[in-house]
């Protein structure tokens, strides 16, 4: 099953219940919003998105993380809007048979996501002004 979200609100993770027999693996990743961008102290991020056109191709490299990997399940909800520092803008969760696969499968699914989703960061400095946000990673 996938299910993705693209949310104003903070992020509410997803329930995690022992429902699974076959799965081994459940990876949560929590992407948090840290206190320095380009090496000066921030008080948030902005988050925006293409309207309409995020949504699907966040959905889109979830069903290819699938078929990629031997993972059954991915869930993810990707926050916009102003984000505080240390607080969650990006919470995934995949459940797969071995750690293996659940590992390569997040860390693939993360750098797709980061490469092809039209989502936007702003790094809003304690003066207020904002600068684009780097990823370089």
């Amino acid at each position: 099953m996938i299910k993705v979200e693209i949310i104003r609100d903070p992020v509410k993770l997803f329930t995690i219940n022992d429902d699974r027999k076959e799965d081994g693996a459940e990876l949560v990743f929590n992407g948090r919003v840290r206190n320095m961008e380009r090496g000066k102290e921030i008080i948030a991020l902005e988050y925006e998105q293409y309207e309409g056109m995020a949504e699907l191709e966040l959905k889109e490299i979830a069903q290819r993380t699938c078929k990629k990997f031997p993972i059954k399940d991915l869930f993810c909800r990707h926050r916009i809007g102003i984000i505080n520092v240390g607080e969650i803008s990006l919470h995934v969760v995949i459940w797969s048979k071995h750690r293996r696969e659940g590992l390569e499968a997040m860390n693939w699914f993360i750098s797709e996501l980061k490469k092809h989703v039209p989502i936007w960061k702003w790094a809003i400095m304690i003066d207020n002004t904002r600068v684009p946000s780097e990823c370089k990673h």
